[in-house]
């Protein structure tokens, strides 16, 4: 149970959309950073005093990326302040800092509020050790320990208490989103239905009328210009609504053969190549997009994860009922993304299954990474 405990620890990704510096940061380092150095120059018997005033100093400025980059900042703060710990008492018998240090109070926090499950873990183990360091350099009793670890115990709890309360604000958000644009689809489809009906009468009878009465059949074709149009107007503007942070785009979907302009965007290293053959005429728009959208996806995959992979193949055969789409690497084995429950996996495997397709990815048999999709040409959705 541990083990599954700190495994799902670990997954935890980093809070979403981090602030990264707003005005109260510039004023807190506006703050601690004229404090840190009146206390160095003014404070008596303040051991390696230039050293004391450039590290406060440094922690102060450090502050500014606390959200951004939490377990850099704690790494970097935390680990530089251990060290100098550790070399004062060996050298003066003193721990070496100013009062402003307690300034670095705020990480434990930022650390467990925006940190990823992975920056958490090494965090913790960093604080363990900076803590016990400085309460071994400078023990004033079992009370004082066990409350300054209280304290570092607190603040973390309290960022981890502040990123719970703001995942399950954002969970029912999303949810509320959901559940509108679901009304908004049956809405769509109300919509749909009622003005294609209407367009479908209006053509029956056009059909009728049209040998005895043409002016009648002419007046039933501008009804379903009229109606036709409107189905659009609505169509676009309740789509547009169930669209996320994207545009609408009037211009068709990509398809095989826009392949090769992807391969021309992706540049020269690693080389794209294209290869087409076979029947790749009468592909459903479904199927070629979803072409499209698979190899796009794994030379995105390929080009990020492939280390030192110079060529990445794409193949596109038309068989007889079938389109086989392949997507090869020459990066090194090792480095491939061997991540099966990856997003995009899933994303391409969904995409594959939903047109009665299959979907396919692994090592290569030499190097690099291999995907394979077959599709129906008809793109029968299951």
């Amino acid at each position: 149970m541990l083990r599954n405990a700190v495994r799902s620890l670990r997954a935890e990704p980093r809070a979403p959309q981090p602030p990264r510096r707003v005005w109260r940061d510039w004023v807190l380092v506006g703050a601690l950073v004229p404090t840190a150095i009146l206390e160095g120059v003014l404070r008596e018997n303040v051991p390696w005093r230039p050293l004391a005033i450039v590290l406060a100093v440094f922690a102060a400025v450090a502050l500014l990326w606390r959200r951004t980059q939490p377990l850099g900042v704690v790494a970097t703060v935390f680990g530089a302040t251990t060290v100098i710990t550790i070399a004062g008492v060996i050298g003066t018998d003193e721990p070496v800092g100013l009062y402003t240090m307690i300034l670095v109070l705020l990480l434990p926090y930022s650390l467990f509020r925006w940190g990823s499950g992975r920056e958490i873990v090494i965090g913790s183990a960093i604080l363990v050790v900076a803590s016990v360091t400085g309460t071994a350099a400078d023990f004033t009793g079992v009370g004082d320990a066990v409350g300054g670890s209280l304290v570092l115990l607190f603040l973390a709890t309290l960022g981890a208490a502040v990123r719970y309360w703001s995942s399950t604000r954002l969970r029912e958000l999303d949810q509320v989103r959901l559940r509108e644009r679901e009304q908004l689809a049956r809405e769509l489809h109300d919509t749909v239905a009622h003005h294609v009906s209407a367009i479908a009468i209006r053509a029956q009878a056009g059909r009728v009328v049209a040998a005895t009465r043409p002016e009648a059949a002419v007046d039933a074709l501008s009804v379903i210009e009229a109606e036709a149009a409107r189905t659009l107007a609505e169509l676009r503007v309740m789509v547009g609504g169930l669209r996320e942070d994207e545009a609408p785009t009037l211009s068709p979907q990509p398809g095989v053969a826009d392949l090769e302009r992807l391969a021309r965007s992706v540049g020269d290293r690693p080389r794209v190549e294209v290869e087409l053959s076979g029947d790749l005429d009468d592909l459903g728009p479904s199927v070629g997009a979803a072409i499209y959208r698979i190899a796009q996806e794994s030379i995105t995959n390929a080009v990020r994860h492939a280390r030192h992979a110079t060529r990445i193949d794409v193949s596109v055969a038309g068989e007889k009922d079938w389109v086989r789409l392949t997507v090869h690497d020459d990066g090194d084995a090792a480095s491939a993304p061997r991540n099966s429950l990856g997003y995009g996996l899933v994303g391409m495997t969904e995409r594959a299954m939903l047109l009665g397709g299959s979907f396919e990815a692994g090592p290569g048999v030499d190097r690099g990474w291999t995907v394979e999709a077959l599709l129906p040409k008809t793109g029968v959705v299951r």
